[in-house]
């Protein structure tokens, strides 16, 4: 087994997967960080956590997508907390699209919290981003609904992704690709 690996092999599913179950927990645990950055700027005017939470789910985001999602401390987390639990795989090339688009949310929101410390006008765009990704976290912790996953479906549609050779499914089937 390779350590810099997306999803791993299954037998009898002829795509990588990753455990759905898993990514729920991770995702619950990106959410109740992020929440605390968001009250700890937007009530209590604490900046100065921001960049912290934000940075570590952006090293979280990088470490899953580059490297392998197993060795992703939010996924190490999350992955203790459903261990007795049976997997539910699901197709990883969409989460690793959608996931890329966790570094870029993430990535933006550390950054501009760094501005942040400097001059409060970054504040209302921050707080755009913040709400944009708890909202996006807690659909996927709360309903297993990824919205990264729906646009990258709705991209190979569009198509502006090439459609892949195996057509992994979503949480549910829900990700079903058909002709416009």
């Amino acid at each position: 087994m390779s350590i810099i690996s997306f999803g791993k092999s299954v037998e009898g599913i002829s795509y990588k997967v990753l455990n759905e179950r898993e990514i729920r927990a991770s995702s619950g645990i990106m959410f109740l960080f992020g929440l605390v950055a968001f009250i700890n700027g937007l009530i209590l005017k604490n900046y100065q956590v921001i960049p912290y939470i934000s940075g570590f789910l952006l090293f979280s985001f990088l470490i899953a997508v580059f490297i392998n999602p197993r060795f992703s401390p939010t996924m190490l987390i999350g992955s203790v907390f459903v261990r007795k639990q049976s997997p539910l795989f699901i197709g990883a090339v969409q989460k690793r699209f959608a996931w890329s688009l966790g570094i870029a949310l993430s990535g933006a929101i550390f950054v501009l919290s760094i501005f942040l410390l400097k001059d409060a006008s970054y504040f209302e765009t921050l707080c755009r981003l913040c709400i944009i990704c708890l909202v996006l976290l807690y659909l996927e912790t709360a309903f297993g609904i990824c919205i990264g996953c729906k646009i990258y479906y709705l991209s190979i549609k569009m198509k502006l992704l090439k459609e892949p050779a195996e057509k992994p499914n979503c949480m549910g089937d829900s990700c079903k690709v058909q002709d416009l």
